[in-house]
């Protein structure tokens, strides 16, 4: 039997163990991803991507996070709005660990702690809402609660981008009223939206009819103006023409023979006048004696101003 067969035995059991914790201290760590590092207890330092040796026997890595943003389900959860109105809400959180040193060690359970707080921020953001401006104002209630929890959150070494509610769940009878409720605005809408459109339509036609009136007493005006200035040149030719006739009769008199002449006409009127006179059933009352011609022409020469 070998004598040195049991120290050759530990031997290589001590060769084993010492090039297991070679192996093992020889680290390559992934893209977004962070290895914390202990040295006896303490933390020492963090392992970026790429590769790495540890110290064997000294060295171990006692944490492991993921930079990625990650998104967590926050659960279904009861809330009573400003009125006193129960609504189950629920939403996705997003978040990212951006120190993994206080990864490590600010928090037992970071994801957990995270979750949690953004449902209470939840709640007491929405207890501050009246129930249609819950569903009104989402993105205030968001950014509400990622601002809270980002500055809880930054203690803890993690970042929060984004909170989104995904439902918003109201008791059955609550919901019927807010559809009448939704029904009665709709209607009422509808019926101011019908009496501004009658009452454009009242306007519009009221403009038309008046500007129509307008445009007929323009043209009547013009109409008036065109028949009176055509009644002034008529009476303005009459008058020319009238004149022109009397000065002519008055140079005729001058001229031998022209009382005659004169004479004559008026005769000829006269008689013409006395035949119109003389129809069946016509009265007529004269100043004159119509037998008398020489009586009527000697009154027209008086009226002349001739003897």
């Amino acid at each position: 039997m070998n004598p040195f067969l049991p120290l050759q035995i530990v031997l290589s059991i001590l060769g084993i163990i010492v090039v297991v914790a070679i192996l093992r201290s020889v680290r390559i760590v992934p893209a977004k991803t962070v290895l914390v590092v202990e040295r006896l207890g303490k933390y020492a330092k963090s392992l970026n991507a790429g590769f790495h040796v540890l110290v064997p026997f000294l060295d171990r890595v006692a944490y492991s996070h993921n930079l990625k943003e990650q998104a967590v389900d926050v659960p279904t959860q009861p809330c009573f709005t400003w009125d006193n109105v129960k609504v189950d809400v629920d939403g996705v959180l997003y978040y990212r660990v951006v120190d993994p040193r206080k990864a490590s060690y600010g928090i037992t359970d970071y994801e957990y702690a995270t979750i949690q707080l953004a449902q209470t921020t939840m709640r007491s953001v929405i207890g501050k809402l009246e129930l249609d401006k819950t569903f009104e104002e989402r993105d205030t209630i968001n950014a509400a609660i990622v601002r809270d929890v980002d500055a809880a959150g930054a203690e803890w070494g993690v970042q929060v981008t984004r909170y989104e509610i995904q439902n918003i769940n109201v008791p059955a009878e609550i919901l019927q009223a807010m559809e009448a409720q939704l029904r009665a605005e709709r209607e009422k809408r509808a019926q101011i939206a019908r009496s501004l459109g009658e009452m454009e339509s009242k306007i519009n036609y009221s403009v038309g009819e008046m500007e129509e009136s307008v445009n007929r007493s323009e043209g009547e005006k013009e109409k008036w103006i065109n028949e009176a200035e055509g009644k002034a040149s008529e009476i303005r030719a009459l008058a020319t023409a009238t004149a022109t006739s009397l000065r002519l009769v008055a140079e005729a008199l001058d001229v031998d023979g022209g009382e005659d002449a004169l004479s004559l006409q008026l005769a000829e009127q006269y008689v013409g006048e006395l035949r119109e006179l003389a129809r069946k059933g016509t009265r007529v009352v004269l100043p004159l004696d119509l037998h008398d011609v020489n009586g009527v022409i000697d009154s027209v020469r008086r009226l002349l101003g001739r003897k």
